[in-house]
């Protein structure tokens, strides 16, 4: 298969007239200012597609349902009770059709892979599938029908709160003991879906396990991505603090060796020390912009992260809207309304959209273990392409695209979609748009009438 590109982003540089040889799902050869040939498939830019870093695919069924005032305060703590109410009916049948439908939406947003942060193990009430891993399979199945590149992260999830409380309600279906977990990791190893899929493993966060448990998960899985909630809510801050004798990012960057692998989820809320302390561990800082502002969690300390060297991606969380541009655009515009001012997530100066751009590729990509972000020969073939005709770009240099992709392009500008060069989107649609949607409108309405 090849690609021939008007126009594409190399590293940092822009180039015309590029050819890329994909073999195997890898990028085999690169020619710049070369002809198309009959055979090609032709785009106008060509970008090095996203990784999603962080999903709870389930959730995306809930987009909508949560946006009425209670009596007393909104908060994330109430959103997190309808969200355990909606746990109670979901089937393995409707977890596998849900997350088509998102990974399906992924791609046609640019977004090549995707770290699945799955921690719905079991069924109603707790009990055991007679497959441990059965709701792992359901992932898997979706990610095979839609081609997304998967990085797997089984969570570890054991306690109802930090002082180790016994789990609850929906929290049921979540829990399991270390063996429990390495039993259900060891499964899910051996049944991955696709070549450049990849198991990592997520303890949920400091609240669902515990100082014992942790080091002991990670002395066993001592290779892979490992993703952390973490200083998403004030609450949460002030619970750990509180348990542990140390803010949450501090705690863990003083008692665990936090490094490349690993990447901690939200860490909204952290001192100007821990912000740097965490840019200089090598880590990726998972950033979910849209679910963070929708959910009221606070803003991330973008600037002295960003100026200290620190590696972010993105990711859509809770899917309640999965844009690509939306998250990138919401991350920059959060930091300018905190410090009423503009450009603010570029270290030193040049376009910000490449900045932002570029970063979430890169971070994206290492926060699962995967080998893309950038074009690249050797590289999975993690690429997208946009239409450079909408009047939204049209009149744009090469180095303003991404700045108006970022800032001012609507949705649907990506014509075309590979995911470790299997070509899943094509004139902007999913190309197997036609069976997902249909099944996830039938799903969906027996979920409903059953909630």
């Amino acid at each position: 298969m090849t690609i021939h590109a008007k126009t594409a982003l190399l590293g940092s540089s822009w180039v015309r007239n590029l050819r890329v040889e994909i073999a195997r799902g890898h990028i085999q050869s690169l020619e710049t200012g070369a002809s198309a040939q009959s055979a090609d498939t032709r785009v106008d830019v060509l970008l090095p597609a996203l990784g999603n870093l962080h999903s709870h695919a389930f959730q995306r069924a809930m987009a909508g349902m949560t946006e009425v005032r209670a009596a007393g305060r909104e908060s994330f703590w109430t959103w997190r009770t309808l969200m355990y109410r909606f746990l109670d009916k979901l089937t393995p049948d409707q977890v596998e059709a849900i997350a088509a439908l998102v990974y399906l939406e992924m791609q046609e947003a640019g977004y090549a892979s995707v770290g699945e942060f799955h921690y719905v193990h079991h069924q109603p009430g707790g009990a055991s599938y007679d497959q441990v891993s059965e709701l792992s399979q359901r992932i898997f199945a979706a990610a095979t029908q839609t081609g997304i590149g998967l990085t797997h992260l089984p969570v570890l999830y054991t306690y109802g709160g930090v002082d180790q409380q016994p789990l609850a309600g929906g929290q049921l279906r979540f829990g399991n003991s270390v063996d429990q977990f390495l039993v259900l990791v060891e499964e899910c190893r051996k049944t991955l879906p696709q070549t450049d899929s990849m198991i990592g493993i997520a303890p949920h966060s400091l609240r669902a396990t515990s100082p014992t448990d942790l080091p002991e998960v990670l002395n066993v899985v001592s290779d892979g991505p490992v993703h952390i909630h973490i200083a998403e809510q004030l609450k949460e801050v002030a619970d750990v603090e509180a348990a542990l004798g140390q803010r949450p990012v501090a705690w863990l960057l003083d008692n665990v060796d936090v490094d490349y692998r690993w990447c901690l989820i939200h860490a909204t809320h952290m001192t100007d020390v821990e912000t740097r302390a965490l840019a200089q561990s090598g880590a990726v800082a998972g950033l979910c912009p849209i679910t963070e502002a929708n959910l009221g969690d606070g803003i991330f300390n973008g600037a002295v992260y960003i100026d200290s060297g620190g590696r972010f991606g993105v990711g859509s969380d809770s899917n309640i809207r999965i844009s690509l541009p939306e998250e990138l655009r919401t991350l920059e515009y959060s930091q300018r309304l905190r410090d009423h001012a503009r450009t603010v997530l570029v270290k030193g100066e040049g376009s910000v959209g490449q900045a932002l751009y570029r970063g979430a590729a890169q971070g994206g990509a290492q926060a699962l273990g995967r080998n893309a972000g950038e074009i690249a020969v050797g590289k999975w073939a993690d690429l997208m392409a946009i239409d450079r005709s909408h009047p939204t770009i049209c009149a744009l240099t090469d180095e303003q695209v991404l700045d108006g992709l970022c800032f001012a392009a609507p949705d649907g500008l990506v014509t075309d979609l590979w995911s470790a060069g299997r070509h899943m989107v094509r004139q902007g649609r999913h190309i197997e748009r036609d069976r997902i949607v249909p099944a996830y409108r039938s799903a969906i309405a027996d979920l409903l009438a059953d909630v």
